[in-house]
């Protein structure tokens, strides 16, 4: 294409929050239209990449690319492919809803907050546009920047700690990954260039100890066990907008990376590290479920389901076949839609009574029938019943699991099972144990909120019963990925064997 679609998409939200300066501190009102004025228009402006992606080819499509350092070959390239191109939509979707959610829930410094979630949103799309594996770590770096101060000065009383921790654990395995793109750079002809990089061979022992520097970054993003600890907090403490995005976008970047960088670039490690990486998916997957069942606190529950639901789809990756790998990337989706309508649903709930503990709540199916209705779709997706989207993503993650080590697939199912026991509970308590005096007289859903939460209720249905309207992006850019990791090994074993020992 000759339009620049991808740098508008980054950059129209990012210079779309900074004119928000321009208009009055004091005039809300005024922030509150132009950022959702703003968000709208950029979700048109990602439309096209809906229309125009070509499903047949596994080549990048709405390419740029422009010399930014030449001295050390670094430049501004972007693309998509079938594995990227959803979670840019899903991008632009997700920040739409994030600023209804957070239109009278938000009461100070206002301004400030809706141009962090406007760049937020920019440097996201910019995360998964980047096939330059530096420009990519800028994405990566500052889209903390924005998730720092949303948690830290938004968020509820021990955002401090929750924020410090979020901060800490990314930066800590980001560094790491940065260590290893630059040993990357020395080793891979000196580029930077994420298809070229792919395109050479690295000795086993180079590949393991950049699948690990790699994998303290991804791993943490995700965040898969035992390095998951600071999600729970992260989702207690954040306002509603920021646990939204953080479910939905920020927590799917780490899979991303596996997919994009770990397995084209080190595949021979990727073959070697599959059975430690479904330990750790499984353990991951009952874990969270099994905590889920100890939680008091609305948010932390989910926050912990998230924790069971990412091993799901890690699961689905490393079991490296076209049904797995496929499920996968469609469950981060499925996962973005249904958690991030939970995270709305408790944000509606809780500017009414202004408590996360689920003991203070009790009968709101008949204080607000409404939103019982949303709630309850909303935990059907969950726990994967037919029609809805959840259902078609799991199914496919525990088929490729089976067909890699049927064993996986018994332990997967486990989760599902226990996710349906914490989930339904959940809904019980809420909404069909006695009324508490907390929520008696509570009003009713909003036009605004009720909108807000439509876009939801139709991706449920639309990916659960026409779930090729997604899969078809991915197919060929799957069974590519699939190619060069199994194409990889077998070059390796050819020419372990033609070497006289």
């Amino acid at each position: 294409m000759s339009v620049p679609l991808l740098s508008a998409l980054i950059f129209f939200p990012i210079i779309g929050g900074f004119s928000l300066l321009i208009v009055k501190r004091e005039d809300v009102q005024a922030i509150k239209t132009m950022a959702l004025i703003i968000s709208l228009m950029e979700f048109v402006l990602s439309i096209p990449l809906f229309f125009m992606f070509d499903k047949t080819t596994y080549l990048m499509q709405f390419t740029e690319h422009h010399s930014w350092i030449p001295a050390f070959h670094i430049n501004y390239s972007l693309g998509v492919d079938g594995i990227s191109v959803l979670f840019i939509l899903l991008s632009t979707l997700v920040t739409i809803l994030a600023i209804l959610v957070s239109w009278e829930a938000i009461q100070t410094k206002v301004l400030e907050f809706f141009l962090s979630i406007l760049f937020l949103e920019g440097v996201m799309i910019g995360v998964f546009c980047a096939t330059d594996i530096f420009l990519f770590y800028i994405f990566w770096e500052v889209m903390l920047i924005p998730m720092f101060l949303i948690i830290g000065i938004w968020g509820g009383p021990n955002r401090i700690y929750a924020t410090i921790k979020f901060f800490l654990y990314t930066l800590v395995g980001s560094l790491l990954m940065l260590v290893g793109i630059i040993s990357l750079y020395m080793k891979g002809g000196h580029t930077f260039d994420v298809i070229e990089l792919a395109k050479h061979s690295y000795s086993i022992k180079f590949q393991m100890w950049l699948f690990w520097a790699f994998f303290a970054a991804f791993a943490v993003k995700v965040p898969m066990w035992p390095v998951h600890t600071w999600l729970p907090d992260a989702h207690t403490e954040a306002p509603a907008a920021g646990s939204v995005i953080l479910a939905a976008i920020l927590i799917k970047m780490g899979a991303y990376g596996f997919l994009r960088f770990s397995m084209p670039i080190l595949p021979q490690a990727t073959q070697a590290m599959m059975g430690p990486m479904i330990v750790l998916s499984l353990i991951g997957i009952i874990y969270g479920a099994i905590i889920c069942l100890a939680q008091t606190d609305l948010k932390r529950l989910i926050a912990y389901s998230s924790v069971s639901h990412m091993g799901f789809i890690t699961l689905g990756i490393y079991s490296m076949n076209t049904q797995s790998i496929e499920g996968g990337i469609l469950q981060m989706i499925n996962h973005g839609v249904v958690t991030g309508a939970l995270f709305l649903c408790i944000g509606m709930v809780y500017e009414r009574t202004h408590t996360r503990a689920i003991k203070d709540y009790g009968g709101l199916a008949s204080t607000m029938p409404i939103f019982g209705s949303f709630f309850l779709l909303f935990t059907m997706a969950a726990i994967g019943l037919p029609a809805t989207n959840g259902f078609i993503g799991e199914f496919l993650v525990l088929l490729g699991s089976f067909i890699h080590k049927p064993w996986t697939a018994f332990f997967a199912a486990t989760g599902l099972i226990l996710g349906a026991w914490y989930m339904l509970w959940l809904y019980q308590r809420i909404f069909f144990n006695p009324i508490n005096k907390k929520v008696v007289g509570l009003p009713e859903l909003t036009t605004r909120e009720v909108l807000t939460l439509l876009p939801m209720v139709g991706l449920v249905f639309w990916i659960g019963l026409y779930p090729d309207a997604m899969l078809s992006f991915m197919h060929v850019s799957v069974e590519h990925l699939i190619s060069q990791v199994q194409g990889s090994m077998e070059t390796a074993q050819h020419v372990a064997a033609v070497i006289p020992h």
